[in-house]
């Protein structure tokens, strides 16, 4: 046998000091199997690579920013085509009036959609990380781009300028991309973890009925100004009267279209079935001459390349709309990207198809890069589109070029077509889309949950509604923070307390049963330790001691544990404020310990002195050695009976 000495314990590897719990008398025993012929004999220990050798940097970096492209190249199998060929078809219908719709909440001309969701999904294609995440033009963030760009596009008459939207809204998609890579260089990914589901609920119901005001003009062929939403529908309001009756039924004729057939038959494309129905009845029933509005001139070919120029004034606000677009965009396509996994290849671990967050910065930074500079709007990606995709068999990121070569098609030949698309219809898709925001069984889940998380929810949809979008999520966000903070601040704790006929030791208030050692406190306080809640914690350990002294007079606590086990953090106000602890309970004749005292807490701990003060004694691993030292401990000093 081989007995190591427990001095030889008192350092890790890096020469930091290790907590001494207890007692030092113990000793570690090794089996010595140097001579053993059995199955448990030793063999040569192996290289496992812990340590490799450095590849390129340059290989490196170009396959941490093309995964999409790695991964068709290197493990893409030709039986998937066929497959990832219809799903690519289904979701080029699907898609094709849906961002031509979707222009319209930027104000820029429909062709723009098509031209952004074919470079979207080209870009994501080759450095995108999910397999199937349909990338491009998305519902609230060309409303949240829009709203933030309109102001700028007036001239001092009020009137807008369409080509300055469309300068403004590339500028804006490049100002995305810059922010995304920023983020990316200072591994700000968990950026998208601030957007809990309660904030995510509102913030869509609340973009919804943005997006439905925004597309009130378009609906019934009237002009409607303001820049909030009460003065928009007080301009509507004063307008309602001259509503064009044609253009209207038109509308909802579209939009009872889409909303039946996606009932009757969901996997059909109700969207452009609907759009496809308005052209038709244009084409045939003359409506052009009861005044319903087209869309008109469609360019075709795809754009030049070219940087847009904006004056300092507009670059400066872009740069703060921008943030908040990028903050959008990329938590929309992570919670999307994790609501719609992949599906499992032969043999594939599922960690191998999540979705890196810091690599996903650097895709959707390079897809707002591209689009901007062929005159695109900011984008995120389409939970719809995603789900049709995978719903038609999906495997792959070779559907999204199948869609791609889809729009290329309609770009260069289907331009006359598409100049007799009722601008009403368009509006009607924008409709459908808004409804399906509304998440009516989300709002009784919060509900159901917890009041909080509902009253957040809605905090956030009125936010979004009378303060903007952007507004309305910094809210949101800074309450959730602060709900947050106020749980960390005033955490859960319990007193810790032995149940017969039940291992382990139990929260007291769990089990009235529940018994403790005489003149011995377990106390666990159930957050990490920090400036906010220190102050608490004093106040709350001084309560249970003078509960336990009023309870039992004559056995009043001797020994005070503090189960550590959930602070797995501490500042230096925390630390002072143990300090001081230790001095309240010294003054009152009681000996402060630490239960289950983990590295990463002893070591900041040490250096604040407060092991010093407390005593390395008086540290312990678990809770049973920790009851067997008081024991021990007041056997040798008999003050008060033990049970």
């Amino acid at each position: 046998m081989v007995t190591e000495d427990p001095e030889e314990r008192r350092t890790y590897a890096d020469g930091s000091r290790a907590p001494q719990y207890g007692s030092p008398d113990f000793s570690l025993s090794v089996p010595d199997l140097s001579g053993d012929d059995s199955a448990l004999a030793r063999h040569s220990a192996i290289d496992y690579e812990l340590h490799r050798k450095s590849e390129s940097w340059a290989l490196k970096a170009f396959q941490a920013a093309t995964p999409g492209l790695t991964f068709l190249l290197t493990r893409f199998e030709r039986r998937w085509l066929r497959r990832d060929a219809l799903a690519g078809l289904a979701v080029a219908s699907y898609l094709v009036p849906q961002v031509m719709a979707y222009s319209a909440i930027v104000g820029v001309p429909p062709v723009t959609g098509l031209w952004t969701a074919l470079v979207a999904m080209l870009v994501y294609a080759v450095m995108g990380g999910s397999r199937v995440l349909s990338v491009g033009p998305e519902s609230t963030i060309a409303l949240l781009a829009g709203l933030a760009i309109a102001p700028l596009a007036r001239d001092a008459a009020g009137h807008t300028d369409p080509a300055k939207i469309a300068t403004l809204a590339a500028a804006l998609s490049l100002i995305v991309g810059f922010w995304c890579l920023a983020a990316r260089v200072f591994r700000l990914g968990v950026i998208a973890d601030l957007l809990s589901q309660p904030l995510l609920v509102g913030y869509l119901a609340g973009a919804a009925v943005l997006m439905v005001v925004s597309q009130l003009g378009k609906l019934t062929r009237t002009e409607i100004s303001g820049d909030t939403l009460i003065e928009q529908m007080e301009d509507f309001a004063r307008q309602v009267e001259t509503t064009h009756l044609a253009t209207l039924w038109v509308a909802l004729g579209t939009f009872a279209v889409i909303i039946v057939l996606h009932w009757l038959r969901p996997r059909w494309p109700a969207v452009l079935i609907g759009v496809a129905a308005a052209m038709i009845g244009f084409a045939t029933f003359g409506w052009g001459q009861l005044g319903v509005k087209v869309v008109g001139d469609v360019p075709a070919g795809i754009p030049t390349p070219s940087i847009p120029l904006i004056s300092i004034g507009e670059l400066k606000a872009l740069l703060v709309v921008g943030l908040g677009v990028a903050v959008m965009a990329y938590s929309d396509n992570m919670l999307i990207a994790r609501g719609f996994p992949a599906p499992a290849l032969p043999g594939e671990r599922p960690s191998e198809a999540e979705v890196d967050p810091q690599s996903e910065l650097v895709a959707l930074g390079g897809v707002h890069v591209v689009a901007g500079l062929i005159g695109g709007y900011p984008m995120s990606s389409s939970g719809s589109r995603t789900a049709l995709a995978l719903a038609s068999g999906a495997r792959t990121q070779v559907y999204s070029l199948v869609a791609s070569a889809v729009v290329v098609l309609v770009l260069v030949v289907a331009g006359p077509v598409l100049e007799w698309m009722p601008q009403a219809a368009l509006g009607a898709v924008v409709l459908y889309a808004a409804s399906k925001l509304v998440q009516l069984g989300e709002f009784k889940r919060l509900w159901r949950f917890r009041r909080r998380e509902f009253a957040l929810a809605v905090i956030t949809l009125f936010g979004t509604v009378f303060y903007g979008i952007l507004a309305g999520v910094g809210l949101a966000i800074a309450l959730s923070l602060l709900e947050m903070g106020v749980r960390l601040a005033r955490p859960h704790d319990a007193v810790l307390g032995r149940v017969p006929g039940l291992a382990g030791m139990h929260d007291v208030e769990d089990y009235p049963n529940a018994e403790t050692l005489p003149g011995l406190v377990i106390y666990r306080f159930e957050a990490p330790l920090f400036f906010a809640n220190v102050g608490e914690l004093r106040r709350r350990v001084q309560r249970v001691v003078d509960k336990e002294t009023a309870a039992y007079p004559e056995d009043p606590p001797r020994w005070f544990l503090l189960n550590v086990e959930a602070n797995t953090e501490v500042d230096i106000t925390a630390a002072d404020g143990l300090r001081e602890l230790q001095g309240d309970l010294a003054a009152q004749g009681i000996l402060l310990g630490l239960v289950r005292l983990k590295r990463d807490l002893y070591e900041p701990l040490r250096r604040a002195g407060v092991v010093d003060l407390i005593g390395e004694e008086m540290l312990f691993p678990t809770l049973p050695v920790a009851e067997a030292a008081y024991v021990a401990w007041a056997g040798t000093h008999p003050r008060h009976r033990l049970a």
